[in-house]
């Protein structure tokens, strides 16, 4: 071919007109990839159209099952905490009542402790009374009592036949000797300070180390000897008996 063929551009007129006698007749020339473009995006708005139409309700219908399913997780949440709440409030009611419970028995043990105390002391308080030499030295009546001696004061007892002479507290035979004006004395120790000695010329009826109580017999009264010779010490201090002896009769 000798010569080169033109290439033939081909354009699409678009007319604009109107019904008016004297209106203007508008023309307006597009070429072919602007009208394929045109075109293609027309067909492109359309089916998303279409698309969102056809997929609106699914969509919908999954945002619905979403927020249902969050609403009831919510419910299924609440009601677990409704009855973890319950739990905790049955929880803590029988710990108060446990708390109640150990309270009262704390009580009734103060209660015993505090009686068990006073009664632990009661008795501690006997003992020591027991160890507390305020008894009489004879198991019967006695005829005459005088005291001799100041600085170491005896309490001389007239005693009747068959009595005895006894310890007038808890304690201990200490010693027991012979006596030049009585025959006889036993000495008792009774733990606390006080130490008491009875004399008389009947032979004694306790040893050095026999452990005696208020009421022991240490003396039995028989022939001449029914006078008893009776003294007190504190601290080795001597005492006036009659100021401890409780007479009773």
């Amino acid at each position: 071919m000798g010569e080169k063929q033109r290439k033939r551009t081909t354009n699409h007129v678009i007319i604009v007109t109107s019904d008016a006698v004297d209106a203007n007749v508008r023309q307006f020339k597009i070429r072919t990839w602007v009208l394929g473009v045109i075109v293609v995006f027309l067909f492109a708005v359309f089916g998303a159209l279409l698309g969102y139409l056809f997929y609106e309700e699914r969509i919908w219908q999954a945002a619905i099952d979403k927020s249902n399913q969050q609403l009831h997780a919510m419910e299924a949440l609440a009601q677990e905490n409704d009855q973890v709440k319950s739990e905790l409030e049955a929880r803590e009611l029988e710990l108060t009542q446990k708390i109640q419970s150990l309270q009262d028995e704390v009580q009734v043990l103060s209660t015993t402790l505090n009686q068990k105390v006073e009664s632990e002391k009661n008795l501690i308080e006997e003992i020591d009374k027991m160890s507390y030499p305020t008894g009489f030295p004879i198991n019967g009546s006695a005829s005459a009592i005088e005291t001799e001696g100041d600085d170491r004061p005896v309490a001389k007892i007239s005693a009747t036949e068959g009595t005895m002479v006894v310890a007038t507290a808890k304690g201990t035979v200490i010693d027991v000797n012979d006596d030049l004006e009585y025959g006889h004395n036993i000495w008792v120790d009774h733990g606390n300070g006080y130490v008491t000695v009875y004399r008389n010329t009947n032979d004694p009826l306790v040893k050095k180390g026999d452990l005696v109580y208020q009421g022991t017999a240490l003396f039995l009264i028989g022939g001449s000897g029914s006078v008893v010779g009776y003294q007190i010490m504190l601290d080795g201090n001597y005492l006036n008996p009659l100021d401890l002896i409780e007479i009773k009769g």
